[in-house]
């Protein structure tokens, strides 16, 4: 049970700062009907939860022995960080009915996909710091660390979806369009940071 609630604490204070991740979820959250929303957290839950498996039972080997990889990871990932940014700051919100801006069910998967496995800093971060856990941990505690770091990602992405599904009437197109532009602006500053790393690997 110690190494449970290690893993919870722990997958809690590694998912709950702002990323694209949490982006992704509360734009769904503001957007879109409850049910949908759900759907939505759930699918990003399944991809944060295989990213956390493999950074714990892993990748990190792979890019710590092939630095092309890295690299590779670094400069595809800020391309995708910096054009999902830039969308950001194009799109215009509005208040209607949620039926009527319902994502379709691909291109949420999609989505999901790239702001969990195509986010080079999720994939380094997790990999050093699960990495880092599994190896100083005996390996029967393995299994209930990565449980408790797996029920952090569903208690975190499935509360916030609730929780703004549940407020989000008081949001109006102005304060969403806000919303979506400071986001953008921190993604794009994000992204240059990524691709300003990759430069320093490659030199």
């Amino acid at each position: 049970m110690t190494f449970l609630f290690q893993g919870l604490t722990m997958g809690l204070a590694y998912v709950a700062p702002i990323g694209l991740q949490n982006l992704f979820v509360i734009n769904s959250a503001l957007g879109q009907p409850k049910h949908r929303a759900l759907l939505t957290a759930f699918i990003v839950i399944f991809f944060d939860i295989a990213l956390s498996l493999s950074c714990f039972f892993g990748i990190g080997a792979l890019m710590q022995r092939y630095a092309w990889l890295q690299a590779v990871i670094l400069l595809v990932g800020s391309l995708i960080v910096l054009f999902i940014g830039f969308g950001l700051l194009r799109t215009h919100p509005t208040t209607q009915a949620p039926q009527a801006v319902v994502t379709a069910l691909g291109k949420t998967i999609v989505t999901a996909f790239v702001v969990t496995w195509c986010n080079p800093q999720a994939i380094i971060d997790g990999t050093m710091l699960l990495g880092a856990f599994h190896v100083s941990m005996p390996a029967s505690s393995a299994t209930p660390f990565i449980t408790g770091v797996a029920l952090a990602s569903v208690i975190w992405f499935a509360g916030i979806t609730l929780l703004i599904s549940r407020f989000k009437t008081v949001f109006n197109a102005k304060l969403l369009r806000g919303i979506n532009l400071v986001c953008g602006g921190i993604i794009i500053l994000y992204g240059a940071k990524l691709l300003w790393t990759f430069i320093q690997l490659v030199h």
